[in-house]
């Protein structure tokens, strides 16, 4: 089994979804760990605040530079994670299928160095 990480490629700019949409979106999202789960699939899978919560830190001349807000702008950022285990590329690529359905978003599908 290896280890893949599922990212979900949230859009930062567009109107987001109605509070109806989101609650579906929310059930999708129950009923696709729970899958994940019974599969033995699941590891772990949150939701992410937005760029604007972060905190980026960065080495440079012997200390910590702390700035607040994300590193890089752009039209997309990492919305939510899910860890999962999966025997290759392909089994990944259909969890990935599914979680694209599940949230309506792109899912960035990809592997972890080595073995679990």
């Amino acid at each position: 089994m290896k280890y893949y990480l599922l990212s979900v490629v949230q859009p930062s700019e567009g109107e987001p979804p109605s509070a109806e949409a989101l609650a579906e979106i929310k059930r999708n999202l129950e009923t696709f760990h729970q899958e994940l789960r019974e599969a033995g699939a699941w590891v772990f899978a949150a939701g992410l605040h937005g760029p604007e919560t972060a905190t980026v830190l960065r080495p440079g001349g012997g200390d910590v530079l702390i700035t607040d807000g994300p590193y890089a702008e752009g039209k997309e950022y990492l919305g939510g994670i899910c860890l999962i285990k999966a025997p290759d590329l392909d089994a990944a690529l259909e969890w990935g299928r599914r979680a694209t359905w599940a949230t309506t978003l792109p899912i960035e599908v990809r592997p972890f160095m080595g073995e679990a």
